[in-house]
């Protein structure tokens, strides 16, 4: 990245941040201001994105940013302490949660779409992912023509299967589905043999595959189903709220952190089992932090 661009962010930081710090017309501000707490929603099982450590903690790729986001929030609002209430969310309820108020950031593994925009607001991208395919490793299973007749898992309320069933190469492959309540549960599927493939993020699935018992009895295999931005997720209709969150994102990218991260949670080994999921940063990922931006799944398709 450079130096320009650099300087760039940190100035667009410092005018958002300055006018989030000014204004007294954000709901989600105000409440965490009067409250000295804040809701973070996050994922059991999304490694290394979001997860559970154990005891009720969580951490992850995703939930580190937040953290940095919320210290920026708290800091701007003049608060001595800000406490962070851990609150676990599904791919089912993550957007009621956020929508009704319950949840004030969700820091887990969710698409930014268009369909999703008309109730929550996204923030701006830090990761894109490729959805793909794991397997058993001693499956032959190499392509998605080869899924024609089998089991195929996926997690309820994601959009995987549905971009599986789109893709041009699917056409005329009849797979049966089964879902599995989380992303650990649709693993497990596939583990024990009752899916052939388990279809999703592919963070997701190098984390869960490095989690396994045995991870070289899986692989990733097949064609890129879809290119997605994965976003943090706030309240729609509170501009405030999204200019600060914006903001310290600008700043985390402008002081060069995003390499840090990336490294710290997909290259070197990671709590509580210290696994090495090993995804390489993608250009797209990398574009993404060089252009900052909101934009939608759709517009990564055309």
């Amino acid at each position: 990245m450079n130096s320009q661009l650099t300087k760039s962010c940190f100035v667009a930081a410092t005018i958002l941040f300055g006018a989030a710090n000014v204004s007294a017309a954000s709901p989600t501000l105000d409440k965490i201001k009067s409250s000295g707490t804040v809701t973070m929603g996050v994922r059991e099982s999304s490694i290394p994105m979001s997860y559970t450590t154990g005891d009720s903690r969580f951490d992850g790729y995703h939930v580190e940013i937040c953290r940095m986001i919320l210290a920026d929030i708290k800091s701007n609002l003049g608060l001595s302490t800000l406490r962070i209430n851990y609150q676990p969310v599904t791919s089912q309820n993550r957007v009621p949660l956020v929508q009704n108020g319950t949840v004030d950031i969700e820091c887990g593994t969710t698409t930014n779409n268009t369909a999703r925009a008309k109730t929550v607001g996204f923030a701006n991208t830090l990761y894109v992912e490729e959805v793909r395919i794991a397997v058993r490793a001693n499956s032959g299973i190499t392509s998605i023509a080869q899924l024609n007749g089998k089991k195929v898992a996926t997690t309820t309320g994601t959009t995987s299967v549905q971009l599986l069933r789109k893709n041009e190469k699917a056409t005329g492959v009849n797979f049966d589905e089964v879902f599995g309540k989380d992303h650990a549960d649709s693993f497990l599927l596939l583990e024990s043999g009752r899916a052939d493939a388990f279809v999703m993020d592919g963070s997701i699935l190098a984390g869960n595959i490095a989690n396994s018992k045995n991870p070289k009895d899986f692989k990733i295999v097949g064609e890129v189903l879809a290119t997605e931005p994965i976003a943090i997720m706030v309240p729609k209709n509170d501009p405030e709220f999204m200019a600060a969150v914006n903001a310290s994102i600008a700043k985390i990218v402008a002081n060069g952190n995003m390499p840090k991260l990336w490294d710290k949670w997909f290259l070197k080994p990671i709590p509580p089992k210290n696994i090495v999921v090993g995804l390489e940063l993608s250009p797209a990922t990398k574009n993404a932090w060089a252009n900052l931006n909101d934009k939608p799944a759709e517009d990564y398709q055309k």
